[in-house]
């Protein structure tokens, strides 16, 4: 989100503005009126996050779930294929360069496009260029060159995120930032379900009719149409604008230069959080464990059950990301009227009990219509969590190191739960599928813990 029209006057001042850390809502005459928080959808600004929304969800299917279907079609086995959700741990990582995105010009774009539009057009090359060599590897032949590309896109995708979280934090008050985020989760969304079913639509229909073995050449075709939707990203950063400038305190050396780039940010928090710095982190650590851990597996169990690809688009990647966008804009708007932590709770009770009714589906063998219940369940449960955590995050930012910070909170998000989705498909072999879901449903009972101890933190924000 990057425009002025969020707000009265542009982002001038190195002012932080957010929520308490405890995510309340604001004070009780700061309420805002049903009226307002749904006329927030409808402004300009949010329709470019619509856009740039759809550039950051679409990279993400294409190297976690319509990858694992394409992999599993391909004969790997889940194990191996539980071990290459590894990919994403460039997630979980990109802290580690997001201070770079946060300070270092890119000769000649920055001086074109502003420091943030600059770092988003080059990630989103990237992101094309791997994902144009992933559609000309065949897994089943060579699996090395697959992971690498897959890493390549995942890079590119979390650079991607680094600058795109900082341009909607730069541009947006901290009162819109739920419903925003709300925005950001439709663009996305959609480009889930583009990623998703139109991926799988793609390849079926690219499918040369009778021949039952496994086809690369239409996983192909699906691949090279995925990498041309990236252009939609592009054509928007070109034309939306930057958000105003901030002028960095000038270095006296490299040593200045590395500090306040990579350890000024970090410290900042630490300062304005004190103690409760480890609670917060706590929280962000496993907020979405279950759903990530859990997710790995999703495209192998449709497999495993006898799904096909156009029920498998259909229900989870059309219908199912649906639902998601109504749980987004519900939590998107309860996050504005009673404050994010209730929300938050709501959502983590939600995640981790939809997981239990995965176990329920696998016991009821090809049943498309229990599969439309538990889509159904458990995206609208993700979508209230997802918009409710990501104003959490914004809240808790401190807008001098936008990028640094977010990037900080969202890797954090990841890098547990992805670490240990590593292991599913080795769990689910030994296992099985239905002690595999309990347990990730049980993973979120200590994120209820954290809410509630977190709801009753009163630190002050920065100012």
């Amino acid at each position: 989100m990057s425009d002025k029209t969020l707000s009265t006057s542009p982002v001038a001042a190195p002012v932080m503005t957010a929520a308490s850390p405890d995510g309340s809502a604001p004070p009780a005459g700061a309420k805002p009126g049903w009226r307002e928080v749904w006329r927030v959808y409808s402004e300009a600004a949010t329709l470019r996050m619509l856009l740039l929304g759809f550039s950051a969800g679409l990279p993400l299917l294409l190297v976690f779930g319509t990858l694992s279907f394409w992999l599993r079609e391909a004969g790997i086995d889940r194990t191996t294929i539980g071990y290459l959700s590894w990919v994403g741990l460039a997630y979980g990582f990109k802290w580690a360069w997001a201070p770079l995105v946060d300070r270092l010009p890119i000769p000649l774009l920055t001086r074109w496009l502003g420091r943030r539009r600059s770092w988003l057009l080059l990630s989103q090359a990237v992101i094309m260029t791997a994902l144009v060599c992933m559609a000309l590897t065949d897994p089943q032949l060579a699996l090395l060159p697959m992971v690498w590309c897959a890493l390549a896109v995942a890079f590119g995708s979390a650079t991607q995120d680094i600058a795109l979280d900082a341009y909607r934090i730069e541009s947006a008050n901290i009162q819109r930032q739920a419903a925003l985020a709300a925005a950001y989760q439709t663009g996305y969304r959609l480009a889930m379900i583009w990623s998703g079913a139109g991926a799988l639509w793609i390849a079926a229909r690219a499918e040369i009719a009778g021949v039952a073995s496994y086809q690369p050449g239409a996983w192909q075709t699906a691949y090279l149409v995925m990498a041309a939707s990236m252009l939609l990203g592009v054509v928007t950063v070109l034309f939306s604008p930057e958000p105003q400038r901030r002028e960095l305190p000038p270095s006296k050396n490299a040593a200045d230069w590395l500090k306040g780039a990579l350890i000024e940010p970090f410290a900042d928090f630490l300062r304005r959080y004190g103690k409760q710095a480890l609670l917060i982190l706590g929280l962000i650590a496993i907020y979405r464990i279950s759903d990530v851990v859990m997710g790995i597996m999703a495209n192998p169990f449709y497999v495993d059950m006898g799904y096909t690809k156009d029920e498998v688009a259909t229900v989870t990647k059309i219908y199912g990301v649906i639902m998601t966008l109504v749980g987004a804009f519900v939590g998107g708007g309860l996050a504005m009227r009673f404050g994010v932590m209730k929300v938050l709770m709501l959502g983590a009770v939600l995640s981790a009990g939809s997981n239990l009714l995965f176990a329920w589906l696998g016991s009821r063998g090809h049943d498309v219509t229990s599969l439309i219940f538990v889509i159904s369940a458990d995206n609208l449960s993700s979508g209230i969590a997802s918009a409710a955590f990501i104003a959490y995050l914004s809240s808790l930012t401190n807008i001098n190191y936008s990028a640094s910070q977010y990037a900080l909170f969202s890797s954090m998000m990841l890098l547990l739960p992805k670490t240990l989705a590593g292991y599913s498909g080795a769990y689910v072999d030994a296992f099985g599928y239905s002690n595999f879901f309990t347990a990730t449903a049980l993973l979120g009972v200590p994120v209820l813990l954290l809410i509630g101890l977190a709801s009753r933190s009163k630190t002050a924000p920065a100012q």
